[in-house]
């Protein structure tokens, strides 16, 4: 059983890791490469690398992109896609969702860490997981 530690506003954690910054200081970065989570915050000590991001971030960056890049283009550019030329369609919308999803997903990581982070969900919580329980 974990000890009970001071409440962590969620908001504010999440958007510390949209901006990537330290979920738990606001100063320090949270990524040293471009998914990868620095072990321990620079500036205040915290260990980042106990927050379990996995595959969340991708499964979200893929319903946003998804959603409001996709069904939009799908509605607006409906007579361009018919008319379009393939070898001209099909490079330019992969180009454009592709640097889209390279762009969300960082950002979306960060949040998902601050919200890791607001909610104290950490590595050691790996055997409450539904498919553990199963065993």
């Amino acid at each position: 059983m974990k000890p009970v530690s001071e409440p962590r506003p969620v908001a504010r954690s999440m958007l510390r890791g949209l901006r990537g910054r330290c979920p738990c200081c606001g100063t320090g970065k949270l990524f040293y490469r471009y998914l990868k989570v620095e072990p321990v915050c620079q500036t205040c000590g915290h260990d980042l690398d106990r927050y379990p991001a996995d595959d969340g971030p991708a499964y979200f960056t893929v319903l946003i992109v998804g959603h409001l890049v996709i069904v939009p283009f799908l509605i607006l550019c409906a007579p361009l896609i018919w008319k379009a030329p393939m070898w001209i369609l099909v490079p330019s919308a992969l180009t454009v969702v592709a640097a889209i999803t390279l762009t969300a997903l960082p950002i979306i990581k960060g949040a998902v860490v601050g919200l890791l982070y607001a909610l104290d969900i950490t590595r050691a919580d790996a055997r409450l997981h539904t498919a553990d329980a199963a065993e």
